[in-house]
């Protein structure tokens, strides 16, 4: 099932108002949603070997490296995560047969998911054909059934911008468009963003949010807005922290129901 068919068929889940919902249910519907990511550039082996096996232990999607970490020798306790890497990162200022080699590489290291950042700056110039054509010279190098998410870097973007982008990344044959790198100094997600996306391609696309998230709150409005994907590196505070909002709403709801049970 895609992670946008997954999103709605959850979407009660998200729903904080929804009594019927117990906060196990939520953390390992949002956990299902998460790209564990570990992208920073003094990142060891140990510390993705870490990852993996937390990202085993809370179900999420899967996790999200840097492609000289591959390919992985997973922990005995995760022998089935599923690996997600990045082309052209962060900046996007690549050539495109540059992009191309390091997909296909990562691929062949096992890569099941790649993350390729666009050429903000082509988008910026008008060079519309010159960014889709960056995008299916990935798709080209990394073909289906690897999953191919296109990094928009939407809070360097106007809305028009965003949505030929979106547009571009749909042609190309991309499966997912991205908000952010989390590197980018314009900002990272938002719910405006997430929103365009969804109209632009919701529903043939899936849409990943990334930058930025730290809070349930956030991830659920992110949710709500259309994000089939959440790319997020604190993911064990943000799904405790679902827990616990989940577990004081039920506590607080049950709590006059026993006062008067008693009278």
């Amino acid at each position: 099932m895609r992670c946008d068919a997954l999103w709605q068929t959850n979407l009660p889940l998200f729903n904080m108002a929804s009594a019927s919902v117990s906060p196990a249910t939520e953390r390992a519907a949002v956990a299902a949603l998460v790209d564990h990511t570990l992208l920073k550039s003094d990142a060891t082996a140990a510390q993705v070997a870490a990852l993996a096996a937390e990202a085993a232990e809370l179900g999420t999607h899967c996790i999200c490296v840097s492609p000289c970490m591959l390919p992985l020798v997973l922990p005995a306790g995760a022998p089935h995560v599923r690996v997600c890497t990045v082309v052209g990162f962060p900046s996007g200022k690549h050539h495109s047969t540059v992009k191309a080699f390091e997909a296909a590489r990562a691929v062949a290291d096992g890569a099941a998911e790649v993350d390729m950042v666009i050429d903000v700056g082509a988008i910026k110039a008008g060079l519309w054909d010159a960014v889709q054509g960056d995008i299916a010279a990935v798709r080209a190098a990394a073909p289906s059934p690897v999953l191919l998410k296109v990094i928009l870097e939407t809070a360097a973007l106007s809305d028009e911008e965003v949505t030929r982008a979106c547009q571009a990344a749909e042609a190309a044959k991309a499966d997912y468009v991205k908000t952010s790198t989390g590197f980018s100094a314009a900002g990272g997600t938002t719910v405006h963003a997430i929103e365009l996306m969804q109209r632009a391609v919701g529903g043939r696309l899936g849409i990943k949010a990334s930058g930025g998230i730290r809070t349930a709150d956030q991830a659920r409005a992110l949710i709500k807005a259309g994000a089939t994907r959440l790319g997020l590196s604190g993911t064990r505070a943000l799904l405790d922290e679902i827990h616990k909002l989940d577990a004081s709403a039920e506590a607080s709801v049950a709590a006059p129901a026993a006062a008067k049970d008693g009278y």
